[in-house]
């Protein structure tokens, strides 16, 4: 869990886009948005906290594309102005 009151330790936070697509877009309820955050973990957990449950759900079994690039460590660095692609199971073949 992160503190809630203090300045965190390490890099300053940076700005990233973040896409959703399919189920995720459903349960985010937009396409895209901005947020903030050191690491993917960070960046998810602004998420759960804007938009709940729903999309908590789908974060747990999504992948995750930095700048294109799958990423398979939450806590790296995010570079600055990064796009962050939410990507949930997709069915079919």
């Amino acid at each position: 869990m992160r503190p809630e009151t203090g300045a965190r330790s390490g890099p300053p936070e940076t700005q990233v886009t973040i896409r959703y697509f399919a189920g995720a877009r459903a349960a985010a309820g937009r396409a895209e948005e901005n947020a903030a955050g050191r690491t993917l973990d960070e960046v998810l957990d602004d998420l759960v906290v804007r938009h709940g449950d729903r999309l908590a759900r789908v974060l747990r079994a999504a992948s995750f594309l930095v700048d294109g690039v799958t990423c398979h460590d939450r806590r790296t660095p995010l570079p600055a102005g990064a796009t962050i692609d939410v990507l949930p199971p997709f069915a079919g073949g």
